[in-house]
């Protein structure tokens, strides 16, 4: 399975394509799409673009962001969740589907601990992708999202196949 997750922000939105062959988990690309311009419209367009660049090459099964936290700014909370939807906007052009996570349990999922900071995260991104040195923390996070549904997806279908049986 082609996982690519997706770290949203105006100015630089990180990505990160892994390959998941049952527990085994291999680093295909990562980035940051950057902005220049300082007109929303031009910075989504650069986002979408970008990322529908990203699905061209790598054709991900799914697509994993991270889901925006109300921080203290609401207007800032607002401007990200627009390069949110140029995310997902970009996953439903291109059929594929979309997961999302909150940052709290893609740290748990990938450092064990919800509160960890960028380089730990950074750090362990590394260590399970083995790769010969830390990703730039845009990329990493977008790769933590990716691992995180990697190693969720196992779970939620053995839970879905359990519902569906009657006892």
């Amino acid at each position: 399975m082609i996982i690519l997750g997706v770290d949203p922000g105006l100015r630089c939105t990180g990505f990160g394509v892994i390959e998941s062959r049952g527990r085994r988990l291999n680093y295909v690309t990562s980035g940051r799409i950057r902005t220049q311009s300082q007109e929303l419209p031009d910075r989504i367009k650069t986002i979408l673009d970008g990322l529908i660049e990203v699905i061209s090459k790598n054709r991900p099964d799914v697509i994993v962001v991270e889901k925006v936290f109300v921080n203290v700014n609401p207007q800032s909370t607002l401007l990200l969740g627009q390069a949110r939807g140029a995310a997902i906007s970009a996953a439903v052009l291109n059929n594929v589907t979309v997961k999302e996570y909150t940052a709290l349990q893609v740290k748990q999922a990938v450092v064990g601990n919800g509160h960890a900071k960028k380089d730990q995260v950074q750090e362990m991104v590394r260590r399970l992708l083995r790769l010969p040195a830390a990703p730039s923390s845009d990329a990493a996070d977008a790769l933590a999202c990716a691992i995180c549904f990697a190693h969720d997806a196992p779970m939620s279908n053995k839970l879905a196949q359990l519902s569906n049986k009657s006892f």
